[in-house]
């Protein structure tokens, strides 16, 4: 009975330590796990940070080089400075100059472009009288006719805008503020996709820029003008843009007089910004609105994508 006892008690012994072990092993599982998932947060909240201010670097270098242009008194074409996109290149260079900057920070690569956001046609000219615009009707039928999907389309995108602006009902009230959003509007992906390189939504009524808008858009825009005729004006601004609409109207006087909003400067342009941070990706595009004296104000700022890398 005594040895019997006695192996009982380093049962019950045994059995004890090692629930002890195990609890203890849980409770230090469960803290390095905790403080595995705060260190993960804070490494993703510092990245963001650091994205934020070094896309805003380029933004503000963005506004710049856009004043400058302004300032250079030429038209808005592609053959100007703000037009030649940067290339990947390490964050580092551009801050080798100050000394007092070490190289001790994390791998970021900067690249980004400036477009002409007048190179596209702007969906509200079709409703800036606060009614149906004919004329402008008809421009974004013949622009969906040149790019493969139906006309009709062209109807349903103006309704649809008209009656958000008019707040006629609750989903009326849905004004879309991207050419993605356009499906709020009852207007298929396939279509979307088919129109975004074309058009853009952008406040009140604008022109479409010659020097800028391409072939498909030019099309569109000019009554009667076929795409290998714009496809001729293409080549004749990569060579020397229209400096003035007489210029431009001399170029097609077998079409003019042209009714269509259509210019040679632009206000409007699209920033895009994309970092690569360590195993990050992010891509940010900025809507810019450039004013007569240069000021360059920010419309509209929206993370496009935010990813790792895989296999980096």
């Amino acid at each position: 009975m005594r040895r019997t006892s006695s192996r009982r008690q380093r049962g019950a012994a045994l059995l004890t330590a090692m629930i002890i072990v195990t609890l203890v092993a849980t409770l230090a599982a469960a803290m390095v796990w905790q403080q595995w998932r705060a260190v993960q947060v804070e490494a993703a909240e510092r990245a963001r940070v650091q994205s934020t201010w070094i896309l805003s670097g380029a933004l503000d270098f963005a506004r710049l080089i856009l004043k400058e242009d302004l300032r250079s008194g030429r038209p808005t074409a592609l053959t100007e400075p703000w037009a030649t996109p940067l290339a990947e290149a390490r964050l580092s260079t551009f801050l080798a100059v100050d000394k007092s900057n070490a190289d001790d920070g994390p791998e970021a690569f900067l690249s980004g472009n400036i477009n002409d956001a007048q190179a596209r046609y702007n969906l509200f000219n079709l409703v800036s009288t606060g009614t149906v615009d004919p004329l402008e009707l008809a421009t974004l039928e013949r622009l969906c006719q040149t790019v493969g999907i139906e006309s009709g389309v062209a109807q349903r995108i103006a309704t649809g805008l008209l009656n958000s602006i008019a707040g006629k009902s609750a989903a009326a009230s849905l004004q879309p503020a991207s050419v993605d959003q356009l499906t709020w509007l009852g207007i298929d992906k396939a279509s979307v996709q088919a129109l975004q390189p074309y058009v853009i939504l952008l406040p009140g009524a604008t022109a479409v820029n010659v020097n800028t808008a391409s072939q498909e858009v030019l099309a569109a825009v000019i009554k009667g003008l076929d795409l290998a005729t714009a496809e001729h004006l293409v080549q004749v601004r990569q060579r020397t843009p229209f400096k003035d609409m007489a210029t431009f109207t001399a170029e097609v006087s077998a079409l003019a007089p042209l009714t269509a909003k259509l210019d040679v400067r632009s206000s409007y342009f699209e920033v895009r910004g994309r970092l690569r941070l360590v195993d990050r990706v992010l891509i940010e595009r900025t809507l810019v609105q450039r004013m007569p004296g240069g000021a360059v104000n920010v419309l509209q700022r929206e993370r496009v994508a935010s990813l790792e890398q895989v296999g980096s």
